[in-house]
């Protein structure tokens, strides 16, 4: 081969080596250098292969530089995700804490609520029990019958026969209010202090006295209890005189005269 021939070639190896390496294909260097001998080859190719791509080593850092910025954004992300996966555990936990205590609380209610209702339940039958048991006492023990009222008399021949009439009913000696009365109005007029000092009794150291005319002797003999021993009392005196005519007589009713 002409030198001159190689002088081109060399210098068209040359371009095509600054070709390659502005492209980043190493493997056009051989295709434009054909016929090159094997130890201009051998050269050529360390040459070349010694040769870094420009375009692909701009390349690779960009890539490398996005992947990076990929890798941090997968690792902001999965931290961001950690961390509203822990958020959503602690809501999740807290809220059932909060349901529990919640439900808690609802139990504590009722039980006080029922310990309430049964205290007040047996605080009620107790009540109960308690006026049962008083009613029972007074029914075993009958209560005291009420004392009557006491009956009252006016001061005077009426009052005085009434009140005789009543003490006799109680005692059982018969008469009525008009053979007591007649009796008096002729024995005594109706004066309860009246005395006899002239007849046989008088005589005899007992004069009669008092409404009905009674003996000392005769008003002791047949005195009525409840009654006064005063001779010259209106009620005394009636009474003792009835019970005295019931003996004799039968009843005061059945005397006319001087008995």
């Amino acid at each position: 081969m002409p030198k001159h021939a190689i002088s081109r070639l060399n210098r068209t190896h040359k371009l095509g080596v600054a070709g390659v390496a502005a492209a980043g294909a190493a493997a056009l260097i051989f295709a434009a250098v054909p016929g090159a001998d094997a130890d201009q080859g051998k050269t050529q190719a360390v040459a070349v292969e010694n040769v870094k791509p420009v375009a692909f080593s701009a390349v690779g850092t960009a890539a490398r530089a996005q992947q990076a910025t990929i890798a941090k954004q997968a690792d902001a992300s999965a931290a961001k995700g950690k961390a509203e996966a822990a958020a959503k555990k602690a809501a999740a936990e807290k809220a059932a804490k909060a349901a529990a205590a919640k439900k808690a609380a609802a139990e504590k209610a009722a039980k006080a609520k029922a310990a309430a209702a049964a205290k007040a339940k047996a605080a009620k039958e107790h009540r109960v029990k308690q006026a049962a048991s008083r009613s029972a006492v007074r029914t075993a023990i009958p209560a005291a019958a009420p004392k009557p009222a006491v009956k009252t008399y006016p001061n005077n021949l009426d009052g005085w026969i009434r009140e005789s009439l009543d003490v006799m009913a109680k005692k059982g000696i018969p008469g009525s209010y008009n053979g007591i009365y007649r009796n008096i109005i002729r024995e005594s007029s109706g004066n309860p202090m009246a005395i006899n000092l002239w007849d046989i009794n008088a005589q005899n150291g007992i004069p009669s006295k008092g409404l009905l005319q009674v003996i000392d002797p005769t008003f002791k003999a047949y005195h009525v209890s409840g009654t006064s021993w005063n001779i010259y009392d209106p009620v005394a005196n009636i009474t003792a005189a009835c019970n005295y005519a019931a003996d004799k007589y039968g009843s005061m009713d059945n005397v006319n005269s001087a008995y």
